[in-house]
């Protein structure tokens, strides 16, 4: 179920808040409809791959009450298998049809069955991956089934994150005051959503459209196309991502459940390290922790510092997919990094405006590779981004027509493009206008006139590009 559809909004989450608060005198049954309902917000999109969550969250579960009952030096095999396991599950689903195609250009003929991806595989597994080294280092303690499948369920996060710890969210649903209905989380909550859904279906969905008129035609691009194509996939992945984030924040809020903060105004980082402070922030959290850190992070050398930053953002590419574009992506990023350690030993500090600016074009042009549909695209298109034969007259008048598929009349190009920076640049960010939301008079109306102007632009729903990951 997409959280930019009517169903979503006018019905099933009204319901599901109404069933959490009508149940608050009896904690077990209110966890439950709350269990069933995030079940059955799974199950809308393709039915059969319920029992492949419900599969994963039994084994989780029943491996972490192993792990429970073992004494701590006596956990490591019970872990490995757990780990292991959740890996073979993902591998399945969304390696191996990447791994037929190696095996074929290495001369080996395998045939694998056609299996559709998912929805969140990639999200439920690492939270659960995540749960598990957690129980096996005695951080975390969970023998309640219900309370087990909640956390892994919950509605808001389940698709597209943000990624979270068993330790982060249990003790929310375990206070008894957090199961009252409280005006004040409701009101900043659906504030928080509105922004969210302005963002996807006011500046994302349209700058979509001409990213993938752009991306799908790479060919026939010239040098004004080529930019006009990347920036409005540079924009829409951000405002896509966190409307996707605020909107989860802001519903799992009217429950009175406070999600980890996932964005952080990205593109003001002044250097690619500070891009994944406040990028997917949940997922670096993840890489550093579970990835980078049992490497051997900085402890063992420069050299192997370079190898385990390099190792975890290639990791980190073929968690977003499986292709040679998104590890070619995540080496760059990595790569980036490593260059950023040696950058600092020089002692060299270059002007803020500066940082952000050559921060931002190194972004902007991996995710070229992160968008293309393979690496010869991603070549020429990165190649058709050399000022050559600049034309600006020509950009603004192919930047002028109109996105194809629009339920809408949507600006300009250029317009877009600038609200979209303007928007992404400011420090006041999502976040910050939550923090300081006291339901005054100005904050109500800007949230009922963005509820609005996004429900009317609705027309058809748009799945969210981390849907796919």
């Amino acid at each position: 179920m997409l959280f930019n559809s009517y169903g979503y909004l006018f019905l099933f989450l009204p319901i599901a808040l109404a069933g959490y608060f009508a149940l608050q005198r009896h904690s077990t049954l209110a966890l439950a409809w709350l269990t069933a309902a995030s079940l059955f917000f799974y199950a809308w999109w393709n039915p059969w791959h319920l029992p492949l969550v419900a599969g994963s969250i039994i084994f989780n579960f029943w491996v972490g009450r192993v792990l429970l009952q073992r004494p701590p030096g006596r956990r490591r095999g019970w872990l490995v298998f757990g780990v292991v396991a959740n890996l073979v599950m993902l591998g399945v689903y969304k390696y191996l049809a990447f791994g037929a195609s190696i095996a074929a250009g290495l001369g080996i003929a395998l045939s694998v069955p056609a299996l559709a991806l998912p929805l969140g595989i990639s999200f439920f597994t690492f939270t659960q991956i995540a749960y598990l080294v957690d129980t096996a280092k005695g951080e975390v303690r969970e023998t309640h089934p219900v309370h087990y499948a909640l956390f892994v369920t919950f509605f808001p996060h389940l698709l597209a994150g943000p990624i979270i710890h068993h330790r982060e969210m249990m003790p929310q649903f375990a206070e008894t005051a957090g199961r009252r209905f409280d005006a004040g989380n409701f009101a900043r909550g659906l504030f928080l959503l509105a922004i969210g859904l302005a963002k996807k279906t006011m500046i994302a969905d349209p700058l979509g459209e001409h990213a993938n008129a752009g991306f799908a035609a790479v060919s026939g691009l010239d040098w004004a196309g080529a930019w006009a194509t990347t920036l409005s996939y540079t924009f829409q992945i951000y405002f896509d991502f966190s409307g996707y984030t605020d909107m989860a924040l802001g519903a799992a809020l009217m429950f009175n459940i406070r999600l980890p903060v996932n964005f952080n105004s990205p593109y003001l980082a002044r250097n690619i390290r500070e891009f994944w402070r406040n990028w997917h922030m949940t997922l670096s959290r993840f890489l550093r922790d579970y990835v980078y850190l049992p490497l051997g992070g900085n402890r063992l050398g420069r050299a192997r510092e370079a190898g385990n930053l390099m190792a975890t953002f290639v990791l980190g590419g073929l968690w977003h997919g499986a292709g040679w574009t998104f590890i070619v992506w995540g080496a760059l990023h990595g790569l980036a990094l490593v260059i950023h350690r040696l950058w600092l030993r020089s002692g060299i500090v270059l002007p803020r405006v500066a940082a952000i600016a050559l921060t931002f074009l190194f972004v902007h042009t991996t995710w070229v590779f992160f968008r293309a549909a393979n690496l010869a695209d991603a070549f020429t298109l990165i190649g058709k981004l050399l000022p050559a034969a600049a034309d600006l007259r020509a950009f603004a008048a192919a930047a002028a027509l109109p996105a194809p598929g629009l339920p809408f009349a949507a600006p300009p190009l250029p317009l877009l493009m600038m609200i979209a920076a303007l928007l992404a640049m400011l420090p006041w960010n999502s976040n910050r206008l939550c923090e300081r939301f006291r339901a005054r008079p100005w904050q109500g109306l800007a949230t009922g006139v963005l509820l609005a102007a996004s429900v009317l632009t609705l027309g058809r729903a748009t799945q969210f590009l981390y849907f796919n990951f």
